[in-house]
């Protein structure tokens, strides 16, 4: 076995990238692959000078989702606690993102299957080469979405085409994905790895409290009512209020010149 790592976690300045390094098996998960995703993902999450994080894949895939040789050597044994133990890693990794205040892009250099395609939809925001491709492709191997799939698919694209994806199987194209809101933007491959690191360093200029607190916003509107909302909007404007990044950039407006927001305090939200 190859002793070369299975995820590399690289640091520019206040960006971070967790990068899937299996590249001869199109950065499929192997069985400890998916718990390194989500300690790397935990750990750039914990680092206050991170304020921003890029998934992305090495070679010409982003994930192809499960080893299916490795998951079909634990079926035909019997082996299901350890098939049942890799569903909770992907748990893990899908909550570590979904829980991090720091946005989260992925940048798709490629095709994501599987659980690698739930893995890039999981992240706040996705950018994609134009070589990418995405799909669903659960039940080709006879099993069901998982890596929080039904819970992300039907709120980017509805339940009439969240079920399409799921039972079709299909592999999409990056512009079709684009055109029913699966990835935010589309750019020539060359040009994917700049376009993501330009797009997190806006980000990092961003107050990272505010971008925090619109994280949580998101994900809790779909389960609340108006007045829950309203109630979280008026608490996360107090905490926003009292921050020295509000002040600044309130200042900065008046004195007609670019904010400079605090860079390594963490967000805190």
């Amino acid at each position: 076995m190859s002793s070369k790592p299975q995820i590399v976690i690289e640091k520019s300045g206040p960006v971070g990238r967790l990068v899937l390094n299996r590249p001869d098996k199109l950065n499929s998960f192997s069985g400890v692959m998916r718990d390194e995703i989500a300690t790397g993902l935990e750990s750039l999450a914990a680092d206050a000078n991170v304020r921003v994080v890029i998934v992305t894949g090495r070679g010409r895939a982003f994930c192809a989702g499960a080893d299916v040789q490795y998951m079909a050597d634990l079926l035909e044994a019997g082996a299901y606690a350890e098939a049942d133990a890799l569903v909770e890693a992907g748990r893990r990794v899908i909550t570590a993102i979904v829980e991090m205040r720091k946005p989260v892009i992925a940048a798709l250099n490629g095709p994501a299957a599987g659980g690698g395609a739930n893995l890039a939809l999981a992240c706040d925001l996705r950018i994609a080469s134009d070589r990418a491709s995405i799909g669903q492709t659960f039940n080709r191997i006879g099993l069901h979405p998982d890596w929080g799939g039904t819970w992300i698919v039907p709120r980017l694209v509805g339940p009439a085409k969240a079920a399409e994806l799921f039972f079709l199987a299909e592999m999409i194209d990056a512009r079709e994905a684009e055109r029913i809101g699966l990835v935010n933007r589309v750019v020539p491959h060359e040009e994917l790895e700049a376009s993501a690191d330009e797009w997190a360093h806006r980000l990092a200029d961003k107050p990272a409290l505010s971008l925090a607190l619109a994280k949580q916003s998101i994900r809790r509107s779909f389960d609340s009512t108006l007045d829950e909302m309203l109630d979280f909007e008026s608490d996360a404007q107090n905490r926003c209020f009292r921050s020295p990044d509000a002040l600044e950039g309130t200042r900065a407006f008046v004195e007609k010149r670019p904010p400079n927001f605090t860079r390594s305090k963490d967000a805190g939200a």
